[in-house]
């Protein structure tokens, strides 16, 4: 039991120094950082005290591509450079899809406002079994239904966003 403790204890004391030692000092020049002290003394830079910094060299964002005009007027996004060209055809084949798809969930959504809104009773449903004797229950379970009322009419609102986004349907 004694060897298990020193073990930990040794392994412990490992663990706090060796990260110290490995760590180097980062200073801060505004937006920028470094680990150079001489770039740091000359930009009046501070160190950077208790914590880690991960810097992730980037590229810049490409401009967009101008277009030169009597395009129609579509704002379609373009691809990713690596990604496969999908052809018109199955292009619409998706849309199509998609948009049905979207037209069963705003049908369902729709369907199941309907009856909330029934059930709701603008405020002042049926009360149901012990609500009789304990309001408060009562208040509980209308303030739950207004909130489904809300999430549903909300979720609703999205789909029809999300219709309006797919191209026009094709004949």
């Amino acid at each position: 039991m004694k060897t298990a403790s020193l073990i930990f204890l040794a392994g412990s004391l490992l663990a706090v120094a060796l990260p110290a030692s490995a760590q180097e000092r980062v200073w801060r020049c505004g937006n920028e950082y470094t680990n150079n002290s001489t770039i740091a003394q000359q930009k009046g830079c501070k160190v950077m005290e208790g914590g880690n910094v991960t810097v992730v060299q980037g590229s810049g964002v490409p401009a967009p591509a101008k277009s030169s005009g009597g395009g129609g007027g579509s704002s379609a996004a373009r691809a990713p450079a690596g990604s496969p060209r999908v052809e018109g055809v199955d292009q619409r084949a998706r849309d199509g899809e998609a948009r049905s798809v979207l037209e069963a969930e705003l049908k369902k959504a729709e369907a199941r406002q309907a009856e909330l809104q029934k059930e709701y009773n603008n405020g002042e449903p049926e009360k149901q079994g012990s609500e009789g004797r304990n309001y408060q229950k009562y208040l509980d379970r209308v303030a739950g239904m207004k909130a489904e009322l809300a999430r549903n009419e909300s979720d609703i609102a999205g789909i029809r966003r999300e219709l309006g986004r797919l191209p026009a349907k094709q004949q």
